[in-house]
Formats: C-alpha cells, sequence, structure tokens
C-alpha cells in the first residue's frame, strides 16, 4: 500500500468494525446446525410456516435493524450504533440458548437480528468513510471476510458440539449460547475505535475529524479529504432537509435502481437459505446428518477462501467484472444441482427397511416405533419413484407422525443420487457468490449514495434486502416439499440468470473513484 498512508492504523480500524461482519456470519450460520435439534425440541414439521419462520426470525430482526441503523448512525455516529450492535448479539445467544419455547425462541432470534441488520449495513460505511479511496473496496471488503469466516467458524462449531454433546436437548443450546464469548470480545474492542470523520466533519467537529486523517493520512490528507466533505455539504446545505422523497427523485433515479436491484439480487440468489439449510440440503443426498454437519464445513472453508480471493481482486480488476463472473457461475450451480435432484430415484426394499430399523434402534428409537416405522414402509416395497414429492407423500402417509424425525434416517437408505455433483453444485454456488454478490453488494451500497443521505438510503436498501432475505428462507423450505429439490434449483438458476441480465444493463464499475466524484457521476446520469 501507498507509503503516505498509516496502513496499519486504518487495517486495524477496519478489522476491529469488521468483527461485527463475524458475529453476523456465526449468528446467521449457526441455527444450521441447531435447527434438526430444536425442531424436534418445539414439534415442528419442516414443511411448516413455523419451521422456516424460527430460522428466517433473525432476519425479520435485520428488517428493523436495517431501517433504523443508518438513521442512528446519522444521528449518533457510527461507533455507538456498532457498540448497539454487540449488546444485541449477546443478547439473541443467552436468550436462545436458554429459551423453553418457541415464543421466547423466536423473541431472541428477533432481538438478536436488529444487531445484524444494523451491523451490516454500518459496519461496511464506517469502513469506507476511513479508506482511502484506492483500497476502499479491499478495506470494506475484510467486513465481507469477517461474515463468511463468521459462518465458517459457525459450522465448524456446530460440527465439534455434534460430536461432544450426545444429549440432543443441550446440543442446539451449546451450538447458540457460544456466540456470546465473541459478542463480548467485540464490544470491547470497539471503545478503541475513533468516531468516523465524515460523519465528525457532518457534526462540526472537525478538530476531531482532522485528528482521526491526520493519523490515516498525514496533513495533508487530513486537508483534502477535509474540503471535499465540505464541499458536498455546502452543497448539500442549498438543498431542504433530507426526506424519504429525496430518495425518489429525478436525480436519484439510477441511484436508486442500482442500489435496490444489487440488494435484491444477493437475496434473491438464495445465498441464506443454502446456508441455514445446508445440512438438509446435504441430508438429502443420503449422507446423513454426521456427513451434512462435515459437508457444511467444507461449504464454510469454500467460502472463505473465495472471499479472500475477491479482495485481492475488486481494486484490481472492478466490481462489474466481478458481478458478472460470479452470476454467471451461479447460474451453472444451480442448473448442476437441479440436474442432479431430476436424476435421482427413491425405493423402499428389504435392506432399506433393515438399515432404517438399525439405525432408529442406535439412535434411541423404542421397538414399537421401529416396528410401527418398518412395518409401513414395507407397503412401499418394491416401488421406484423418479419424483421426490410423491415419495415422501406417500413416506408420511404411510407412517403419520413420526415423519418428521425419522425423514433423514429414511432418506440416506432410499435415495439414490450423484451426491458429489450435488455437493459440486453446492460448493461452485457458494465458490460464485463469494467472489460476487458477497462482497461487491456492500462495496457498491456504502459507495453510491450521496453523502448527506448516505446512512438513509443505506438503511433503505439494507431492509429492502433484508426483506427479501426473511422472505426467501421462510419459504425455501416449503419450497422443497411442494415442488422437490429439483424444481427448487431449476427456478433459482432462472431467476439468478435474470439477475445476470440486470447486472450487465445497470451495474457502473466504481473502482478507483472517490465518494463525492461517485456522487457527481451517478446523479449527472440520472438527471440526463
Amino acid at each position: 500500500m501507498n507509503s503516505g498512508f498509516n496502513t496499519k492504523y486504518v487495517g486495524l480500524l477496519s478489522i476491529i468494525v469488521a468483527l461485527g461482519g463475524f458475529l453476523l456470519g456465526f449468528d446467521s450460520a449457526v441455527i444450521a446446525g441447531a435447527i434438526p435439534y430444536y425442531s424436534e425440541v418445539f414439534g415442528l414439521d419442516q414443511a411448516s410456516f413455523w419451521f422456516g419462520f424460527s430460522v428466517s426470525s433473525l432476519t425479520v430482526g435485520s428488517i428493523v435493524g436495517n431501517f433504523i441503523g443508518g438513521i442512528l448512525a446519522d444521528k449518533y455516529g457510527r461507533k455507538i450504533v456498532l457498540i448497539g450492535t454487540a449488546i444485541l448479539f449477546s443478547f439473541c445467544a443467552i436468550g436462545t440458548a436458554l429459551s423453553h419455547s418457541l415464543t421466547i425462541f423466536i423473541i431472541a432470534r428477533i432481538i438478536g437480528g436488529l444487531g445484524v441488520g444494523m451491523a451490516i449495513l454500518v459496519a461496511p460505511m464506517y469502513i469506507a468513510e476511513v479508506a482511502p479511496q484506492k483500497y476502499r473496496g479491499t478495506l470494506v471488503s475484510i467486513n465481507q471476510l469477517n461474515i463468511v469466516l463468521g459462518i465458517s467458524v459457525a459450522f465448524f462449531s456446530n460440527y465439534v458440539i455434534n460430536k461432544l454433546v450426545t444429549d440432543p436437548n443441550l446440543t442446539w443450546r451449546w451450538m447458540l449460547g457460544i456466540g456470546v464469548i465473541p459478542a463480548a470480545v467485540y464490544f470491547l474492542l470497539l471503545f478503541f475505535v475513533p468516531q468516523s470523520p465524515r460523519w465528525l466533519v457532518k457534526m462540526s467537529k472537525i478538530a476531531e475529524a482532522r485528528r482521526v486523517l491526520q493519523k490515516i493520512g498525514g496533513e495533508t490528507y487530513a486537508n483534502t479529504t477535509i474540503n471535499e466533505i465540505n464541499q458536498s455539504i455546502n452543497s448539500d446545505n442549498s438543498r431542504q432537509k433530507t426526506y424519504f422523497r429525496e430518495l425518489f427523485s429525478r436525480e436519484m433515479k439510477v441511484i436508486l435502481i442500482i442500489g435496490l436491484g444489487i440488494a435484491f439480487l444477493q437475496q434473491i440468489s438464495a445465498i441464506n437459505a443454502i446456508l441455514y439449510y445446508a445440512p438438509i440440503i446435504f441430508e438429502a443426498t443420503g449422507g446423513g446428518r454426521d456427513a451434512a454437519f462435515m459437508q457444511a464445513v467444507i461449504l464454510g472453508f469454500v467460502n472463505v477462501i473465495f472471499t479472500v480471493l475477491a479482495m485481492f481482486l475488486i481494486d484490481r480488476i472492478g466490481r462489474k467484472p466481478l458481478l458478472i463472473l460470479g452470476m454467471s457461475g451461479i447460474v451453472i450451480a444451480y442448473t448442476l444441482s437441479s440436474f442432479a435432484f431430476y436424476r435421482a430415484h427413491y425405493s423402499i426394499n428389504e435392506n432399506s427397511t433393515n438399515k432404517i430399523a438399525a439405525e432408529m434402534t442406535a439412535k434411541g428409537f423404542s421397538d414399537n416405533e421401529i416396528i410401527q416405522i418398518t412395518e409401513g414402509l414395507t407397503e412401499l416395497s418394491g416401488k421406484n419413484y423418479t419424483s421426490e414429492v410423491k415419495f415422501f407423500e406417500d413416506v408420511r402417509s404411510q407412517i403419520g407422525d413420526s415423519y418428521d424425525k425419522t425423514r433423514s434416517i429414511i432418506l440416506k437408505s432410499s435415495i439414490q443420487v450423484n451426491a458429489w455433483l450435488v455437493l459440486f453444485g453446492i460448493l461452485f454456488f457458494i465458490a460464485s457468490f463469494a467472489i460476487s454478490l458477497g462482497p461487491v453488494t456492500w462495496a457498491l451500497l456504502s459507495e453510491i449514495f450521496p453523502n448527506r443521505i448516505r446512512g438513509l438510503a443505506i438503511s433503505v436498501a439494507g431492509t429492502f434486502n433484508a426483506l427479501i432475505s426473511a422472505l426467501v428462507i421462510t419459504i425455501f423450505p416449503v419450497e422443497l416439499a411442494v415442488f422437490g429439490s429439483g424444481t427448487t434449483f431449476a427456478i433459482l438458476a432462472i431467476i439468478c440468470f435474470a439477475g445476470l441480465l440486470f447486472i450487465l444493463k445497470y451495474i457502473p464499475e466504481t473502482k478507483g473513484k472517490s465518494l463525492e466524484e461517485l456522487e457527481k457521476f451517478l446523479i449527472n446520469k440520472s438527471v440526463k
């Protein structure tokens, strides 16, 4: 990096603030391992609304967090809001781990979601405002790196706890509760971080802003940056006070299309659904729960590797080429996964019922339950199914209330599918997302909006992003149950192809431009 900048200082600030991304990723992904256990404790049907909502409730809370995060960051400063997120993350970890009812569990998840919503917006906003423009994309991407590190650590933590804690009523509590440790560390470290210099100038705290900027890049850099910020603020002073309607003004048209469009694409790709339900998806290939947890760990590892690659490329080849490359990969990945599931076969025979009985015995099912299940499945013996949906409809009709707690056991012994192709497709999706929509979305959102309404605009875009995420997460298990895995992935491939066309038409390149330069360029493009 340029020797004129105190890169160690800027890097340290970025790493500390981006720990919010780690917590975000951890809290989001840790639920993937807890789902099979708490759903049994609370008696949740996989195809029910409450099953999906128990997972998406964190994202529902993040909708509110997105909405208020930028507004609070503009009023009280980025640092204060980030400290608040650490407190909310801690509450979520403790509340979910100790909950003894679905209601308390969901309330704790929603409260944790407030922290997720604020952190996912304010952390990259802060980093973008302290980073020299040449390295802004790389430094903002540290937040995305921490998100995927949090996801990866959550998957690994789930795998270890699943092996060590044998009581199923405690397994999920340990998985969720351990998140209080990084949340407490984040809370303490934030007290060593200064306020954003751009926010300080906006609040007329010029001396304090100058000290921060001098520490980042020296006297000349501080003077130049303060002058640029003041010019932007002086230009804004000729306008009326910011209202929501300004977001929908003619001069904001192109910016709003870009911001809402990229926020929509990131979540309609179903990234969170894939992450949260990864063990369920991998179980659907017949590998069993332990193998599914291990595959989720591999998924997290791939996510980290390709996010690091994106960090090296985002300021070298630019945002748009990464989006085009990644979105093309996502379309291919979903197509491969869909193809694998469409060619799957399902059947019950004497050998499979014996395996099912043996595994049920190992898992502590009673003799009466084993007899009831195996006798019910015997009625399906000799039938060969090519439709996943039809197979499970018939299985449910034969075994009734025992379906949810035995589904994965039955699936493991009845499916014939190219599991390696499914695994490759999902990993290829994660790699493609990690190199594109993951880091680039938040880099773009932190760059394209004018300084005067950045907090408000990012809140709106983030709220929209979280709303789409909550909808996708809630309906994803229902889609799998109603349409089957093959059709669900085919639908996603078609949607993502449409997203690729949007990127080609609307997304600009923001590499190497200051925030103020981008503001002028995009507004001029809107009013032409």
